[in-house]
């Protein structure tokens, strides 16, 4: 792929200053960018790599300082997004699967739509329904009854149990489990644990993407729900009966217990913890390890274990931060105490 960097400052509604002939064959981090590739510079935290980056053209702001007239510089309010938008444009992959592979196995009861693409020992079971331009790499399983919607792809190694239901333009990385029991079980009177069927399903609704090897367990009774335009991470557990709502954001190694309803807009950071049969509000952002006890009914930044709001939260971190000289404080004040009562005493 090559372009010149006329057309990608059209596209992003960017002006050029600099060379405007040059042409971009790719695209690159800042720190890693060489001659004929782009690059982009939106953070304060990385403008040290600018005056020895190799790239041929930069994405900034328009307030930038423009120190260096080796580069092109395409200005544009939001550079990453602006990044972004060029990889969509110019390198999203053109994957090979383009048709339905001899080892495939799709039951005589399973509809299939228009343009699907199948890869090597993918398994579509009984009363499964697959909608049109539906991708589904190497080795994924459906079992029965499995609907999924127009434009969704599934990369290899997919798992997903029966009834479950796939929205439309859903992507699925590899390793991802849906559908798989949730965790329920109760101890009968001997105290041996014993399995409570777990009889629902999963919805995936439209737009949702999920990372690798992250599972979504079904429903004891109904559904767990995963809403629209929600992105989950790699290694994310989301029990059975969760429902989380839309445009909601799940980092990686997040853990969501059985029950709970997560709102929309939200964001958990990686290694959030929360705890079964609660509820967090819309547009509440949980900081990386934090672990959520009790329901949140507020909107706002919560961090810590238990998650409190971040204003709390940082004055308490920095009190214990403050803890050992506190207490040499407390240590010196108790002998000062003990040295005024021994003289009071020797007084009396």
């Amino acid at each position: 792929m090559s372009f010149s960097i006329k057309e990608a400052a059209n596209f992003v509604g960017g002006k050029i200053s600099g060379d405007e002939s040059i042409s971009i064959s790719k695209v690159a981090r800042i720190e890693e960018a060489q001659e004929g590739e782009l690059t982009f510079l939106y953070h304060p935290s990385y403008e040290h790599y600018f005056a020895s980056t190799k790239a041929s053209a930069i994405l900034v702001k328009p307030d930038f300082k423009k120190t260096r007239d080796d580069i092109t510089y395409i200005e544009v309010d939001s550079p990453d997004k602006a990044f972004g938008e060029i990889i969509i444009k110019y390198f999203t992959p053109d994957f090979k699967l383009n048709k339905i592979s001899d080892s495939a196995f799709i039951h005589k009861d399973a509809s299939i739509g228009k343009n699907v693409s199948l890869g090597m020992n993918v398994v579509i079971s009984a009363g499964c329904k697959l909608g049109n331009n539906v991708k589904i790499f190497h080795n994924t399983v459906l079992l029965e009854n499995v609907e999924v919607g127009d434009d969704t792809i599934m990369y290899q190694n997919v798992s997903i149990r029966e009834d479950c239901r796939i929205g439309r333009r859903v992507i699925i990385h590899p390793g991802v489990v849906i559908g798989s029991d949730g965790f329920g079980f109760n101890p009968d009177e001997k105290g041996i644990y014993q399995k409570i069927p777990q009889i629902g399903n999963v919805i995936i609704e439209d737009d949702v993407e999920l990372g690798s090897n992250t599972t979504v367990d079904r429903a004891a009774v109904g559904s767990t729900i995963i809403g629209r335009g929600t992105k989950i991470d790699n290694l994310v557990q989301i029990g059975h009966n969760v429902s989380i709502g839309e445009n909601t954001v799940i980092s990686g190694q997040c853990g969501i217990s059985g029950s709970t309803k997560i709102g929309s807009n939200c964001i958990l950071a990686g290694q959030v913890g929360i705890a079964g049969h609660i509820k967090i509000a819309d547009n509440v952002v949980l900081l990386a390890r934090s672990g959520v006890g009790k329901s949140i009914t507020k909107a706002g930044y919560y961090f810590g274990v238990p998650a409190k709001e971040i204003k709390t939260a940082y004055r308490i971190e920095a009190h214990i931060k403050n803890l050992p000289a506190t207490i040499d404080r407390i240590n010196e004040i108790e002998k000062e105490v003990k040295k005024l009562k021994e003289q009071i005493d020797n007084k009396q």
